[in-house]
Order: structure tokens, then C-alpha cells, then sequence
């Protein structure tokens, strides 16, 4: 069986530790997209850790973890991170790479530094980590897939040609010094020793793991506001956050994905510019970034510190939507208990009008949130495992969301530990 964890909004939803607790019953946990623009952070028996393109199952013995053919591959970035565990007593992991991953060159870093400075305060907010450049390439097809490392002869040819033309940009439009090929070769080469050892057809590895009735957890990064077709273009990330890409990020038929595990936050983050309708500021602002999540509100992979908000009715429940949830973990909820009353927003107002639906984004950039105010419940809810047992105002704001977006909350994180959940029977689950 194949399930999806994904993520209902900007990201930052708290996927790592969902994904960190359904591997345990997982074979297989796979990251099909994305790159190391963005981190999971993930509190476990061997302590606090932010992982950027290792899957979130690294940490159980039974496990294979899978770098996707739809992942941006930074292949330095990966062998760190795999130090970076083992280093800290975790056992090491058994990692699987995709032969058709394509991987993140040092230019990709370089031309994303250079477009930001450009652009200045127009810029994207992006992490600088390459991810838009490298799918420009993947797909103006001038990538270089990690099976090209291993066809020595053609890598130089393919080089020399790529080169010709970054360095026109290099040039003329960025006054950068430019690319040597030669240069680059001998980085393709040190790639190559470093990925060598975890290369394989990961299509067909997981192909006859399907057959053979393993569980495999797919692990999605950010969430659908921040998908190029369905976000809140252009200020989006640029491989698809949605859980159908999972089938073809990994490799497998769309129709084994029956389980999609969609991650909100009971108040709302962002790390990165865009839209952001429920977005608060100021001193309310820092008391819930404070108090957020585990050691405060702030980017895994940036240190940057995330743009709060409360719930958002309206963006969650199209984020749900097009994810094709069937399951919704509703994280952080412990860390509104110091609010006599809480915001949630269940409307915009656009040119006057209110509206349930969300707008595309020369709309949503015009949008004032439509607030109700729910009343707190005034206590830590950490360390409770029953929902009856939580008290009654936080029951009644998990219903209430549950309500307004119209899928099932299944799961309550109420601390950030993996055992930190509360399952629940939802009215909505058929």
C-alpha cells in the first residue's frame, strides 16, 4: 500500500514528524520532488534534527529510504547529511538513489544568488539553494541526470556545450566570471565516487516491492499554495507539491497511492514571500513565533524567521482539495493553549465581496481575511493521548476547522515528539 504525506499550505506544516511516525509501520519512505531548498524537522530518541533531502524515515533500521527521479539532487548536500546523522549515533541508513535524478550543479547555486541580487526587491525569496534554475534546465533539457556521471565521454561533450551558453548569461547579463569546463568535469567526477554506492532503478526496486506488498510512505515538501500549476504562482516553488506527482516523482502507477495524509497546522507559517491573507504582525506575531513549534517559528533550512498567521479556512480547504485528502493531520495544536481566544479565518473579502473560495493571485493579493474568534481552552495539552480527554474549547476548534474545511481530522499533534498524537474518529471518515 502506498500512502502521501503532504502539505495543505506555504509548508512548514510539520510533515517531518508525521512522516517520521508512519515509518515506522512503512517499508519504503520516498522523497519524489523538491531539493534541499527546504528542511524537515524531526525530534526523536536520538535528539533534534533538520533534514533537507534525506526521507523522513532515516531514523528505523527497517526502512529504505528512496531519493526520487523527480527530486533536485544536490549530491554534496546528501553525502553531508548522511554524515551528519551517523555522526550522531544513528545507525547508518539504507539509502536508494534514483539513476534518473537529476542533479543540482554548482552553477544552479550561482545563477539563483545572482537572479535575487538582480531582481532586488522584486526577488522571489528564494533559499538560494538552485532549485529554480536547475528545473529551468531539467526542463529547457539540459540537465544532467545522475546516470550521465557514469558516461564520462558524453558528460564533457554535454559540459562544453551547457557552458557555452551559461556563460553568455554570465557575461552579459550578470557580469560574473565564467564557467570552466574543465573545472566542472573534475566536480562531476568527485560527484560521481560520492552517489556511486546508492545508484540503482529505483522505478523497478519499488516496482517489485508493490508486488511483493511492502508499505511505502511517499514524502511530499511544502505544500499546495506553493505548487507551480495550483499556488500561488509565481511566487511558488518549481516541482509539484501535490500528491499526484508522487506517482511520478518515485515511479509507480498513480492508482496505488490510496492513502493521502494531508498536513495542517492549527495556525498558519510561511517561510518566503507571497500572498498571505491571515498573516499577523507585531508583538502577536512574535508570541506565537516564540511559542511555535519546537524551540520557535523558523525556516529548517534557512534559520529565517516564518510570517505567522492563524488558521486559514479558505486556503486549507483548497489546499486539501486538490492533495485529494482523505486523512488531515492537524499539527501544533498544543501551542495555542496560551490564547484566551483564537482567530480563525473562514472568508475573504475581496472587492468588497466575501468569498469561501480561493482566488488566483492577482485576487488573492487584494484579499482581507473574515475572521471568527473561538475561545481558548488556557492549558498545556501535552502528554494527552485521548481526544475525549482534551478539554472541551479545544474540541470544539478541532471541529470547527474540521467543519469549515470539510475533511477529516484523523490525527492531532499535541507536542513534537513521535509519540506526541492523538488519533481520532472523525464524523467525515467513510
Amino acid at each position: 500500500m502506498v500512502k502521501a504525506v503532504v502539505g495543505a499550505n506555504w509548508g512548514d506544516e510539520g510533515k517531518g514528524k508525521i512522516t517520521d511516525m508512519l515509518a515506522r509501520e512503512a517499508d519504503i519512505v520516498i522523497r519524489f520532488q523538491g531539493g534541499a531548498n527546504a528542511g524537515h524537522t524531526i525530534v526523536n530518541d536520538y535528539g533534534k534534527f533538520a533534514l533537507h533531502t534525506l526521507p523522513s524515515g532515516v531514523f528505523y533500521g527497517h526502512t529504505t529510504s528512496i531519493i526520487g527521479n523527480g527530486v533536485a539532487l544536490n549530491i554534496p548536500v546528501l553525502v553531508n547529511e548522511i554524515r551528519s546523522i551517523t555522526d550522531r549515533g544513528v545507525p547508518a541508513p539504507k539509502i536508494l538513489v534514483s539513476d534518473r535524478a537529476q542533479v543540482v550543479m554548482p552553477y544552479h547555486i550561482l545563477f539563483d544568488q545572482y537572479e535575487e541580487e538582480r531582481l532586488g526587491g522584486k526577488s522571489f525569496g528564494s533559499t538560494k539553494s538552485g532549485i529554480a534554475p536547475f528545473y529551468s534546465d531539467k526542463y529547457a533539457k539540459i540537465g544532467f541526470q545522475v546516470c550521465e556521471l557514469f558516461d564520462e565521454e558524453g558528460l564533457r561533450d554535454k559540459l562544453e556545450s551547457v557552458c557555452a551558453t551559461k556563460n553568455v548569461l554570465l557575461e552579459h547579463l550578470y557580469h560574473k566570471p565564467l564557467l570552466d569546463v574543465e573545472e566542472l568535469y573534475h566536480t562531476m567526477m568527485e560527484y560521481k565516487e560520492m552517489i556511486a554506492p546508492y545508484v540503482c532503478d529505483t522505478s523497478r526496486f519499488l516496482d517489485e516491492a508493490l508486488k511483493a506488498g511492502k508499505n511505502i510512505l511517499l514524502e511530499g515538501q511544502l505544500g499546495t499554495l506553493k505548487d507551480p500549476d495550483h499556488g500561488i504562482y509565481p511566487m511558488v516553488t518549481s516541482s509539484s507539491t501535490l500528491a499526484a506527482y508522487g506517482a511520478i516523482g518515485a515511479g509507480i502507477p498513480p492508482y496505488e497511492i490510496r492513502q493521502v495524509i494531508t498536513v495542517c497546522k492549527a495556525y498558519s507559517s510561511a517561510v518566503g514571500a507571497g500572498a498571505f491573507v491571515s498573516e499577523i504582525f507585531g508583538e502577536e506575531a512574535d508570541e506565537l513565533r516564540h511559542r511555535g513549534g519546537d524551540g520557535g517559528e523558523y525556516g529548517a533550512t534557512t534559520g529565517r524567521p516564518r510570517r505567522m498567521g492563524w488558521f486559514d479556512c479558505v486556503a486549507s480547504r483548497y489546499g486539501c482539495r486538490l492533495q485529494g485528502t482523505t486523512d488531515v493531520a492537524f499539527t501544533v495544536l498544543d501551542v495555542l493553549g496560551y490564547l484566551d481566544e483564537i482567530p480563525v479565518c473562514v472568508g475573504y473579502e475581496v472587492d468588497g465581496e466575501v468569498t469561501e473560495e480561493f482566488p488566483v493571485t492577482w485576487k488573492l493579493e487584494k484579499a482581507k481575511p473574515v475572521l471568527t474568534t473561538l475561545p481558548g481552552w488556557k492549558c498545556d495539552i501535552r502528554g494527552i493521548k485521548k481526544y475525549e480527554d482534551l478539554p472541551e474549547n479545544c474540541r470544539k476548534y478541532v471541529e470547527f476547522v474540521e467543519r469549515h474545511i470539510g475533511y477529516p481530522i484523523t490525527m492531532i499533534s499535541n507536542g513534537p515528539g513521535r509519540d506526541d498524537i492523538i488519533y481520532r474518529e472523525s464524523p467525515l471518515k467513510k
